[in-house]
């Protein structure tokens, strides 16, 4: 009860009502805040929460959402897993003199082409990129390649819009490839990349007052080409003591060049044989259950809880607790529609496993996995190391069974 008086004058908005979002507001809410809702769903499930004020916005409507910021007298902003509500972030941070990223960064930090040239003139390591505007830029960027190549929009998230090019001979695949890319970019841009091998890790941060502190380094597991869906998540990572601590410093680095100071990041990384190389980078918190989830699992390390704070320009608390392993798993099953699933409540029940999650039940049509939507749901486990997460996880994946109609 004292925690809840301690805030109880304070008010924090958050932009986003979806499922990624609802962890947040449920923390703010815990915390004794006052709350602000904003998105321009009205069915989102944040909005079922109670003791909130609710905003049927768009996240990205910067007017309208600065307008209500300003009724509101907001102490502070944020959202959580989503890239293109930080530039209202940004925006209403400038405005109302509180804590956030600045515009400049929040351009950086959500339009992948202007990242990788901030990463590229700090000397942070970025595989070889073109940003294309056009078809002509697109077909100069192809020819400037000799191996395989990614295509993808230059300002989306959740795999959408990612192909990848392996045959340079089948131009009919390679024009197509900039279509579906195109189709998912917001303001047309395309961006053109090497082919980066080796492992993906994600780094979870938080940054205060310019310290930017490494919290957790995640192994990740996609669906590969064409499309590196994720599939899973394990912590803390497996990989060598060595290259993780060249993993961290180039996550730091990183976020330094995109001019983050107070905040959390994501940041998408791939250790190839010259050495980890930027993905890309959230200025934002981690979704898939990254950071709400698996984090705490791992570390007791509260992100979210801290992250508020951060907006809210109090202090926080980065020490982990403990170290163990924690792993999501997201479930796939055959294309067509699900007659029935057998196994969840057996699953559910075994040990470690933390949540069993179904987000395209019966009657759903499925098909293949081509973005982050397209999975049908997910288990979460903790374990004493990663592995051991990793294994209760998959154990508990068997045992779920879908049946799909003739």
């Amino acid at each position: 009860m004292k925690k809840k008086m301690k805030n109880i004058n304070k008010k924090i908005m958050i932009l986003g009502a979806s499922i990624l979002q609802l962890p947040a507001i449920q923390k703010a809410k815990e915390m004794g805040l006052q709350v602000v809702v904003v998105d321009m769903n009205p069915a989102a499930v944040g909005f079922n929460e109670t003791q909130i004020e609710k905003e049927i916005i768009s996240t990205i409507d910067i007017p309208k959402v600065m307008d209500a910021a300003i009724r509101h007298k907001i102490d502070g902003i944020m959202t959580l897993a989503s890239d293109m509500p930080m530039r209202t972030v940004a925006a209403v941070a400038k405005e109302m003199g509180i804590v956030g990223i600045n515009e400049d960064t929040a351009i950086k930090a959500t339009n992948k082409a202007c990242m990788r040239e901030a990463l590229k003139k700090n000397n942070v390591p970025v595989p070889k990129f073109y940003k294309v505007s056009n078809r002509t830029e697109y077909v100069f960027a192809v020819s400037k390649f000799d191996s395989a190549f990614i295509v993808k929009p230059a300002d989306n998230s959740g795999s959408r819009g990612i192909v990848k090019v392996d045959d340079l001979s089948d131009h009919n695949f390679i024009s197509n490839a900039y279509d579906y890319a195109k189709k998912s970019s917001r303001n047309g841009d395309v961006v053109v990349e090497e082919y980066m091998k080796g492992p993906e890790v994600s780094v979870e941060t938080l940054t205060l007052n310019g310290e930017c502190h490494v919290i957790q380094i995640t192994d990740k597991i996609t669906t590969g080409s064409p499309h590196f869906v994720e599939m899973g998540h394990t912590q803390p990572s497996r990989l060598r003591d060595d290259i993780k601590r060249k993993i961290a410093d180039v996550a730091i680095r990183a976020n330094k060049a995109v001019g983050i100071t107070n905040g959390p990041s994501h940041t998408e990384i791939i250790v190839t044989n010259d050495g980890p190389k930027i993905v890309e980078l959230g200025a934002r918190l981690g979704g898939d259950c990254i950071t709400t989830h698996l984090v705490p699992l791992s570390t007791g390390i509260d992100m979210v809880e801290n992250s508020i704070k951060i907006a809210l320009g109090e202090p926080i608390d980065i020490h982990a607790k403990y170290s163990k392993g924690s792993a999501i798993r997201y479930l796939s099953c055959p294309k067509g529609k699900i007659k029935s699933i057998t196994g969840i409540e057996e699953a559910r029940q075994m040990d470690g496993i933390r949540q069993v999650s179904i987000v395209h039940g019966m009657g759903s049509v499925v098909g293949e996995i081509e973005s982050s939507t397209d999975r049908v749901g997910f288990i979460i486990a903790q374990g004493d190391t990663a592995s051991d997460a990793a294994i209760k996880c998959e154990e508990a994946c068997s045992k779920i069974k879908f049946s799909i109609e003739d």
